[in-house]
């Protein structure tokens, strides 16, 4: 029995991903390394600012002490945070405001379980901010994905137990943090494939018979 949906954010309701990949691909050529690929973003997907930041150091044999990493990491951000000014409600992916109008007239219960410290903004801008009844994000806390943390934090925000929550992401690390912690799983997009998931879709907008599935 379900009573609550946790969704992840980049990916899953939001397209931010090009953004990301062309701050960290600016970094990158700031610190004279030009190998970092696309297939390097994507193992940032769905974990924390300081993980993401190594994916790029490893590419380079020059050392930087713990003061000189978070520099370079509000560095990203601060490039990233500029790329949002131009977001909005284009950014949503198809389906997800149809399927989360689906859940709350269905009273089931809906949150967002990012690793993103700027999460609140882009819901914000991209209309999406009055359309859950928790927030989880970066700003909440001190482990990331694959940790269940984001998601079980979520889960006491919305005062649901773990075992009646839907956790829908497109990383590896959060199918695993969601399962970790209890909570069923639904891959989507670059998750599709994970065997570790209860159910795999293309997308959101393939996922509209949720109660059906896992059971109110």
């Amino acid at each position: 029995m379900i009573k609550a949906v946790i969704f992840d954010l980049d990916g899953v309701l939001v397209t931010t991903d090009e953004l990301h990949f062309s701050a960290w691909k600016r970094l990158a050529e700031e610190l004279g390394i030009t190998g970092f690929t696309k297939a390097d973003n994507a193992r940032q997907r769905g974990v924390s600012r300081m993980a993401s930041l190594e994916v790029v150091l490893e590419k380079t044999e020059r050392k930087f002490s713990d003061e000189e990493k978070l520099a370079l990491a509000e560095k990203k951000n601060d490039m990233y945070v500029k790329s949002l000014e131009s977001l909005d409600k284009s950014a949503v992916l198809d389906g997800v405001f149809d399927f989360i109008t689906y859940l709350r007239n269905n009273q089931i219960k809906t949150a967002v379980g990012s690793a993103s410290k700027n999460t609140p903004v882009i819901l914000k801008k991209t209309n999406l901010a009055d359309k859950f009844d928790a927030v989880s994000c970066g700003l909440d806390t001190q482990k990331s994905k694959p940790d269940p943390e984001v998601f079980l934090i979520a889960a006491k925000k919305l005062g649901i137990e773990p075992s009646e929550c839907v956790v829908i992401e497109d990383s590896d690390a959060g199918i695993e943090a969601a399962k970790t912690g209890g909570m069923y799983a639904v891959a989507v997009g670059e998750a599709e494939h994970n065997k570790k998931a209860d159910i795999s879709v293309s997308s959101i907008g393939s996922l509209n018979r949720i109660i059906e599935v896992f059971g109110r």
